[in-house]
């Protein structure tokens, strides 16, 4: 069976009965572990997915809706979940062997995975990720490092590794990630796919493991731009009326673009002037103040990291270890230093936005990580682009450049607007290619 371009063309199939959803689950479950370290999953279980895609199967028909049979958006779509949310049956590793051992099998599903299953969503598995999700290249010494499937040596980037590993070898077609520093931004910049983090504080944590909750954010990894509109639901608190229409965006100034590389910029360029024929204005905007936020984001993240890990160190390695007890010696008056910074910093994120409506730079300056390389520097250099929207909380799409990713960013509890926004930017590139 071949698998139609997008969610949305996948799910009229659906509605239509032209594909049944244990059909496509045994399709997409053909092509599970296909990257060169065969880890893209780190749990599944092809018997339990066929299960749950017979199940859906059973959630009875109506009319209305979207695909005019009633059900929701995401009803027999095959997802991947990111292994720090529990689903009952399974173990969650949170990307290290200790928490499989010390935790065991999970009883119950996590919020999001029960969210998704009363949808009808067909979950294939649960994904390879950074260890604790503390990392952004998608190296992982216990589960071995995540590489794109097909383009082996190149890292996926972290840490939601698998998930971005999930769409590119089509065992899933849109797949759940977590985002504290950039963890969807990064690996969907560099395996060229979209990527959604949503609004600080939409969705429940429950059964989730958590990295620092100042700055955890869900949210996705799929494809095409065109389904962004559809992948809101899971997320939103709740119906939303009379949404935005953005007018104008503000587009870095070049010299915070001193360390990109030239196709990096060039995919800017081409992503402005493609907003630029939607229809939108866009004006230059300087972003000097943006040099403390590495520093600010890093010590509460670390801060807040070290007391969800205490007395666990030692079962992590050492990079892990090193920033957790760097975390841990953090004083309560720097922690509360940086906890002003921070209100500081985010507050004039919202001026900007009040300015300029969107904001577009790079998710990440580089297009590659290699497996093997020293990728020691590759963690502040990309959060130097990413963590000024983690400080703010802010709903962010990775736009997919030619080469790359840029971050469109939008104001808090504006994510319905910025994904339709992206729709409409990925209907006009796909028409326009």
């Amino acid at each position: 069976m071949e698998l139609a371009p997008t969610i949305r063309e996948t799910r009229a199939a659906l509605a239509a009965g032209k594909v049944e959803p244990a059909a496509l689950a045994r399709t997409v479950l053909d092509r599970a572990n296909r990257n060169a370290g065969q880890n893209t999953y780190l749990w599944h279980d092809p018997d339990w997915t066929i299960k749950e895609a017979e199940r859906a199967s059973d959630m009875p028909a109506d009319k209305g809706g979207l695909f005019g049979d009633g059900r929701p958006n995401l009803w027999g779509t095959p997802v991947s979940i990111k292994d720090c949310f529990d689903i009952a049956g399974s173990p969650t590793t949170c990307g290290v062997r200790f928490f499989s051992d010390a935790n065991g099998i999970a009883l119950r599903d996590s919020w999001l995975v029960e969210r998704l299953r009363e949808a009808g969503a067909v979950i294939t598995g649960k994904t390879h990720l950074h260890p604790l999700a503390y990392g952004i290249t998608g190296e992982n010494p216990e589960f071995g490092d995540c590489e794109q499937p097909g383009k082996p040596g190149a890292l996926t980037g972290g840490s939601s590794s698998g998930a971005a590993a999930s769409i590119l070898e089509g065992s899933a077609l849109a797949a759940i990630g977590t985002d504290t520093g950039g963890s969807i931004r990064c690996p969907a910049a560099l395996c060229g796919l979209a990527g959604y983090r949503a609004s600080i504080g939409r969705g429940d944590w429950r059964g989730a493991a958590h990295l620092s909750q100042s700055f955890d954010t869900m949210g996705w990894l799929f494809r095409d731009l065109q389904d962004a509109p559809l992948l809101a639901e899971p997320f939103a608190k709740a119906a939303t009326s009379g949404i935005r229409q953005f007018q104008r965006f503000g587009v870095i100034h070049d010299d915070f673009l001193h360390d990109c590389e030239p196709e990096i910029l060039a995919s800017l360029r081409n992503v402005t002037s493609k907003l630029h024929a939607l229809g939108l204005q866009s004006s230059k905007f300087e972003a000097a103040w943006w040099h403390d936020s590495f520093e600010i984001y890093a010590a509460i993240q670390s801060s807040e990291a070290a007391e969800i890990h205490a007395g666990n160190y030692d079962q992590f390695s050492p990079e892990i270890r090193v920033r957790l007890e760097q975390g841990a010696s953090i004083t309560p008056g720097e922690l509360a230093r940086r906890r002003l910074q921070h209100a500081e910093f985010r507050s004039r994120i919202d001026e900007l936005l009040r300015e300029h409506q969107l904001l577009l730079l790079p998710a990440a300056p580089v297009a590659r990580l290699n497996t093997g390389a020293d990728n020691s520097d590759a963690r502040r250099r990309i959060l130097r682009y990413t963590t000024p929207f983690s400080l703010g909380g802010n709903p962010v799409v990775t736009v997919p450049g030619r080469v790359g990713g840029m971050q469109l960013a939008a104001a808090r509890e504006e994510d319905e607007a910025l994904l339709n926004l992206c729709g409409r930017l990925g209907a006009y590139r796909t028409a326009n290619q």
